[in-house]
């Protein structure tokens, strides 16, 4: 048997034991409650902190996004006020034609020649055909080089949003930048793989990437080119899934080109109707000088009908500048 020592001890340890195990049993559901509340609450202030800290890194984002983009949109008028149209040399390349001035120039007399020729073998006067020597001479290369280069951004504008494919889905495949653009600088149709060369060679010389898209711009001066440069800009100065990026300029571009197409099948009734209008009068003269010279000869001959025939060439021009701005939508 214990001794009445032990005995003491030994009730009073059981006794708080019990004690003890009773006020756990009442008070456990609160104080769990409680350590639940607590971790609740440490939960949603560190949530509060990770949202003002994607908050802040968005907004910084967004400051930096909103700066490039005016330091573009300054690049821009600065560059249109130095000069809207581009210089001769300039518009030959972009025509993908490698003359000089002197070319050019050479061209001009050989036409004004030829067209100068012309009208004195079918026995016009030497006043028209000096008249029709001067205007072919100025006119027909001008034209020749705007209709070369439109038809050379026409056909980037087709092949650029391929070209920006290639770049998407590199970049998802793991290849950098610089590799996609060597791709397609080797295997994209013209004139996307003579640019985008020109862009691989800018790199190799030590251009940043955005700045060497910059001047891709530049060569080609179109909306989708200045789309792109815009992208990679933006991207390289803010960080972002670039493949992401660019896979909606992809989709955009496709969009426009969708309503391009559209709206050229709505305005073909009235290109075709000002194409005839402006043709009719041509065709007329044309056949009343092969059934009745005499009658129309007078246009040419004397001083009365050089100055009708003037205005009425003037009047033609004006009416058909007027029906091609008409029928032309930019968007």
């Amino acid at each position: 048997m214990l001794s009445p020592s032990l005995t003491v001890i030994a009730a009073f340890m059981l006794t708080s034991l019990s004690v003890g195990g009773l006020m756990m049993a009442a008070f456990y559901p609160r104080i769990s409650k409680a350590g639940l509340f607590e971790q609740r609450f440490a939960g949603i202030a560190a949530l509060k902190v990770r949202e003002q800290s994607a908050s802040i890194d968005n907004n910084s984002r967004k400051q930096s996004v909103e700066a490039t983009l005016r330091e573009l949109e300054e690049r821009q008028k600065a560059r249109a006020k130095k000069g809207r149209r581009p210089t001769l040399v300039g518009r030959m390349r972009q025509g993908g034609l490698n003359w000089t001035k002197r070319t050019y120039y050479l061209v001009c007399v050989a036409t004004g020649l030829a067209s100068y020729a012309v009208p004195l073998v079918f026995g016009l006067g030497n006043s028209t055909a000096l008249g029709f020597g001067v205007a072919a001479g100025l006119l027909l290369p001008h034209i020749y080089v705007s209709a070369r280069r439109k038809g050379r951004f026409k056909r980037f504008t087709a092949e650029f949003p391929n070209a920006v494919d290639v770049i998407v889905r590199g970049l998802k495949a793991g290849l950098p930048m610089a590799d996609c653009m060597k791709i397609i600088a080797s295997e994209a149709q013209e004139p996307v793989k003579s640019e985008f060369r020109t862009v691989v060679a800018d790199q190799t010389l030590g251009l940043p990437m955005d700045e060497a898209v910059q001047r891709l711009s530049e060569r080609v001066p179109i909306s989708e080119a200045n789309f792109f440069a815009i992208v990679i800009a933006i991207q390289s100065r803010t960080g972002g899934s670039l493949a992401e990026a660019l896979s909606n300029l992809s989709r955009v571009l496709r969009e426009r080109k969708k309503m391009q197409a559209k709206i050229r099948a709505m305005s073909a009734e009235a290109k075709a109707s000002g194409g005839i209008i402006g043709v009719l009068p041509v065709i007329v003269a044309g056949l009343v000088y092969l059934t009745s010279p005499e009658y129309i000869s007078l246009l040419f001959t004397a001083l009365t009908g050089n100055i009708v025939l003037a205005a009425c060439g003037l009047w033609m021009t004006i009416g058909i500048l007027v029906m091609r701005k008409m029928i032309n939508f930019d968007f």
